[in-house]
This record gives C-alpha cells, sequence and structure tokens, in this order.
C-alpha cells in the first residue's frame, strides 16, 4: 500500500438529490475520490464527500463549486475536516473486507493480498479508491444481475460511467468479451485502466473518455447488447432514448444508482422508449432495473 506524505482534508457538502450531480461533478475536479451518501434520507439530503491534498487547486475548488450552484440551483456550505491520512487508509480497509456478490464474483481491496478466492472470479480494488462510495447496493445489485444476463452469451458490452471499472472488468471477466467502459471524468478513466491491467483484462477492457452517449466511440460501437448504466436517476431518464437506439434488438440494460422508490419513475422513462422490464434487484435502499428491447419482428 502506497503512503500518502501530503496532509489531506476532506471536502463535504450537504445537497437535495437533484444537486447531487452537479456537486459531485465539483469536488471531483480536486478529489481523487468522491463519494456519496444520506445525511438526512427522510428530506431527501445526501452527503457529497471527497478527500484531496489540503490547500491544493483552491481557485479551481472555488470556481467549481460556484459553478455547481449556478447549473444546480442550490447553494451549498463546503465544510473541510482534517483527515490523517494513514487513519484514513486503515479506516478504508477495515471497511472494505472481501464481498461475495452472487455465486461467482469475490469483490476485495489490494490490502488483501493478490490471492484469488476458490470457485470465485476474483476483482481487486485499491482500498483507498472504495472510500466513501455509499453505493454497494447499486454495484451488487448489477453485478447480481449479470449473473443472469450472460447466459445469453452478450457479445457487444458498454459500461457507461464506469468509476473503478468494476463492472467492465467483471463482464469481462465472466463473458470473455472486450468491453467498451466510458466515464466523463479523466481520472475514472485512467483508473479504470489501472484497474483492468490489475486484474488480467487489460486486452478485454477499453477505458475511454467521452460523455455517455455522445461519445464517438461508444456511437461507433452500436449497436450493444449489454449495457451498464450506474449512475444516478436523472441522468437515466434523460438518457433512456439514446439507450433505447443503442441497443442492439433484444439488447439488454442493466440500470443502477438509482434509490428504490426512484425505480418506478427511471422504469417509466424506458418503458416509453419500447424497453420492457425483466427484473429488479434491492440492496438495501438501492435497486437495480434489468430491462430490455423487443426483437426485430420477422
Amino acid at each position: 500500500m502506497r503512503r500518502h506524505a501530503a496532509p489531506l482534508e476532506t471536502l463535504a457538502v450537504e445537497v437535495p438529490d437533484a444537486a447531487v450531480e452537479a456537486y459531485e461533478a465539483a469536488l471531483g475536479t480536486v478529489c481523487a475520490t468522491v463519494g456519496f451518501f444520506f445525511a438526512d434520507e427522510a428530506h431527501g439530503i445526501w452527503r457529497v464527500e471527497g478527500v484531496h491534498d489540503a490547500g491544493a487547486d483552491e481557485a479551481r475548488l472555488q470556481d467549481a463549486l460556484a459553478l455547481a450552484a449556478l447549473v444546480s440551483g442550490v447553494p451549498a456550505t463546503l465544510r473541510r475536516d482534517a483527515t490523517e491520512a494513514e487513519g484514513w487508509l486503515a479506516r478504508t480497509r477495515e471497511a472494505f473486507p472481501e464481498q461475495r456478490v452472487g455465486r461467482r464474483f469475490a469483490v476485495r481491496g489490494t490490502h488483501e493480498g493478490s490471492r484469488a478466492t476458490p470457485g470465485r472470479l476474483t476483482l481487486t480494488l485499491d482500498a483507498g479508491l472504495a472510500f466513501g462510495s455509499g453505493e454497494h447496493g447499486s454495484t451488487r445489485g448489477c453485478l447480481r444481475a449479470l449473473e443472469i444476463v450472460a447466459r445469453r452469451r452478450p457479445r457487444r458490452v458498454l459500461d457507461l460511467g464506469t468509476g473503478s471499472g468494476i463492472l467492465a472488468m467483471a463482464a469481462a471477466k465472466l463473458l470473455r468479451r472486450p468491453v467498451l467502459a466510458t466515464d466523463i471524468e479523466p481520472w475514472s478513466v485512467r483508473v479504470a485502466g489501472q484497474n483492468a491491467a490489475a486484474n488480467g483484462v487489460a486486452r478485454l477492457v477499453r477505458p475511454v473518455l467521452g460523455n455517455g452517449w455522445h461519445s464517438r466511440a461508444v456511437q461507433a460501437s452500436a449497436p450493444y447488447d449489454l449495457v451498464f448504466a450506474n449512475i444516478l436517476a436523472r441522468p437515466l431518464c434523460r438518457m433512456a432514448r439514446d439507450l433505447a437506439l443503442g441497443l442492439a434488438p433484444d439488447g439488454t440494460a442493466i440500470l443502477a444508482g438509482l434509490l428504490a422508490s426512484q425505480a418506478r419513475i427511471v422504469l417509466a422513462a424506458h418503458r416509453r422508449q419500447g424497453l420492457r422490464l425483466e427484473t429488479t434487484w434491492q440492496e438495501g435502499n438501492w435497486a437495480t432495473l434489468v430491462v430490455r428491447k423487443a426483437r426485430r419482428a420477422g
């Protein structure tokens, strides 16, 4: 495990659901790790937080926060807390023990060593990158859904908003197919590539910087037999039409990053585009939807 010499600080804001995306992007401009989780579930208030080198990129941070407030219409008060590097990593390791998901997967941190888990496809991630994700339920739901969808042997696979690359790596290991993994954040693209290499699937996972369905790489490789979109409810609704167009006949999409309470509106947006619900998974407060495009007539 690498040591972090510079002092760290945790940056955090508390905002409503509609502003999460904007502030996640804002903190992501200066933080290597950004996560979000409920601060007040009853009132729909989220805590968005990230860890970065204390005092670094201050002007860039302030500009990004101002833009987030302008775009979302929600001003937020930034909280700063000193974070002791070794203590942070120790807490992260404790919070990231090996997780066995479904029948096929084991997710573990690099601190657990490189030995694979017998009978499982092992996905290894840097424990430091798992800090504060708050999304474990959505990732688990996607992996469980992948086990079912894999029976159809999809050939063309896309992972939108790949983040750490965990879903792209899982698909590559299980299906032994190439996976296009895109993200709007350069840091995520770089980390996904590093993780793919560390997990022995660099030849199958192709990380690309791009803005979802507007990406030339995504458009050039369409249509897809399987699409992962582990994002947030609002972006999922906005891209429903593009998803329907980008899926091959009989293609499947695994939609996640949404709360169980948001599943209905996300499903409605995709049903309006002719996609049908196949199954749902719920892990804690998080829901995963598996939708499918009809086969071409004749």
